[in-house]
């Protein structure tokens, strides 16, 4: 027996000489699986269900499983041995199965309808179809695919199939939205044209657009912008025709010759993500198994552009995250994103400014390979970036061999001047650390200096999503890089505006320091912290 199956987007094909399997999982390491190891779906029991073959027909029968075993939406644990067929839909935990193989599909009568509860309407596959008034009469409550000739119930079914498939593991959704244009053509007797639009917004960012994706046409692109909207507002399809609609046509309608139509919004959580639709120019008539068919292929594109438009606001929130722990400790970027994506902003704050960078470091590194430069400043931002976020201060940025932090935001910091000095204490002992064992090794050393200021400072929030960062702009931060530049290998300068916060805590040497635009300005060299061990 040969058995297709899907479980997040995954495809695989089981097949046997047997008459007879277990289906389950096996966890890693376990022994005496089943035959058909659905791991890793989670919600498979390890003895889930077992398949058989019998007088060439074949049944399944679940076997007491946790979370049951669905046959077209139909749940049949419980229930005993169930006979399924090849356009069957089977749901084991999360994985879609199909049997293949030449079975005869599942007869058409008034008795297996009734006894089987229109398994079909009861798997979900085919949405309702809310016919408008232009349709000369409801949809018969027994329509179904099963009304269908049986081969082109199988070919549907396997179109639909493999539909799913592709809306799980499609990399480039634009081929597959091509793709399937053509392929309904092909299942949709009478439809010679087909498009399919998207909701967007226009060059204004005035949504309502509608953006073509895919089509299929001698002609170029065959859409009434009416129909299309008509059937996105009513969230519903529909079939058309040009003498039911008594003489209200579209100017589009009457250009393309549209004579009759079959329009399908692809509907996610109440909202028209877009639109599928195929017509006829000439006396084609569509019937309710094709408007169907048409909803579902619908029903399923819709779901892959929702997910495609997940995965993308998932990896837009990981570049924010991603940035926003480049310059935040890890607890505070959580707290950050806890209330919601981070918005443009601005305020003005008082905080404490720590600017280093390393002395020399055009002399040192001129005659260094690039390769080696690189590696000692990775190596050197690696050890002392942790320091910064231990002391709940913030990386502002990082400018060639500097490192400008930012103490007291995003949230208010009564210690922020001396955390910051305590920082820049630990950063320098961190960094004789350092350089002792990269000597050992022979590899190039380095020494930082080290400036701590403080004053107010205008902050936010710049940048498009995938490059949000938070920023500092002011004269408290140039009078910062000052103190930095100015401080010596191995030294901690901090002006006066610090100074006068810490003073019980340190002990100090006064300086001055000579700038280009400022003049002398005074300081103080950091001689030991008192709580420092």
């Amino acid at each position: 027996m040969r058995i297709s199956y899907c479980f997040g987007g995954q495809f695989g094909v089981f097949e046997r000489v047997a008459e007879s399997i277990t289906i389950g999982r096996c966890p890693p390491g376990a022994t005496g699986g089943p035959d058909l190891d659905l791991n890793p779906d989670l919600t498979v029991s390890r003895s889930h269900a077992r398949l058989w073959r019998e007088g060439g027909q074949y049944f399944i029968e679940d076997t007491s499983s946790t979370h049951g075993t669905q046959i077209n939406g139909e749940e049949i644990r419980g229930a005993g041995p169930y006979e399924v067929f090849p356009e069957d839909h089977i749901r084991i935990g999360e994985t879609i199965l199909r049997i293949e193989g030449a079975t005869p599909s599942r007869p058409v009568s008034p008795h297996s309808v009734s006894t089987r509860a229109n398994s079909l309407r009861s798997a979900q596959i085919f949405p309702s179809a809310e016919m408008e008034g232009e349709v000369a009469s409801e949809m018969p409550v027994t329509s179904d695919l099963l009304s269908s000739a049986p081969s082109d119930t199988i070919r549907r079914f396997g179109f639909l199939f493999d539909l799913i498939l592709q809306c799980g593991t499609a990399t480039h959704l634009d081929e597959l939205l091509q793709q399937m244009i053509e392929q309904l053509l092909e299942m949709i007797p009478g439809a010679e044209r087909g498009a399919l639009l998207l909701n967007g917004r226009d060059n204004a960012g005035k949504a309502g657009a509608l953006l073509l994706k895919a089509f299929s046409s001698g002609q170029g692109p065959v859409v009434s912008e009416t129909l299309a909207r008509r059937a996105m507002q009513k969230g519903s399809g529909f079939i058309w025709t040009r003498r039911d609609e008594s003489g209200q046509s579209g100017a589009s309608i009457a250009r393309f010759q549209i004579e009759a139509a079959l329009y399908a919004p692809l509907m996610w959580q109440g909202e028209a993500l877009g639109v599928l639709c195929v017509d006829n120019p000439g006396e084609a008539i569509f019937n309710s198994d094709d408007l169907r068919l048409l909803m579902t292929a619908a029903h399923f594109l819709a779901l892959a552009l929702a997910n495609q438009n997940l995965q993308e606001e998932l990896r837009r929130e990981s570049a924010i995250k991603a940035n926003l722990l480049r310059q935040f400790p890890p607890q505070m970027a959580e707290q950050l994103l806890a209330h919601g994506k981070p918005q443009l902003s601005g305020e003005r704050s008082e905080v404490t400014i720590l600017s280093c960078d390393i002395r020399g470091f055009t002399q040192l590194t001129q005659h260094m390979q690039p390769i080696d430069v690189m590696e000692m400043l990775n190596d050197y931002f690696s050890r002392l970036t942790p320091i910064i976020f231990a002391h709940n201060g913030m990386v502002d940025k990082y400018i060639g061999d500097a490192i400008l932090a930012v103490f007291g935001i995003p949230q208010k910091d009564p210690m922020q001047h001396l955390n910051a000095l305590r920082a820049a204490f630990a950063m320098q002992e961190e960094m004789v650390k350092s350089n002792r064992a990269r000597a050992s090794k022979g590899r190039a050393i380095c020494q930082i200096g080290v400036g701590v200021h403080s004053g107010e400072v205008l902050h936010g929030i710049i940048g498009p999503a995938e490059q949000i960062q938070t920023t500092v702009i002011g004269d408290t931060v140039n009078r910062a890089t000052r103190y930095g530049d100015a401080a010596k290998p191995g030294e901690i300068l901090l002006s006066p505006q610090v100074y006068q916060w810490v003073w019980k805590e340190v002990e100090v040497e006064a300086t001055t320091i000579d700038t280009k635009h400022e003049g002398v300005l005074p300081g103080f060299k950091l001689q030991r912290l008192k709580d420092a061990a």
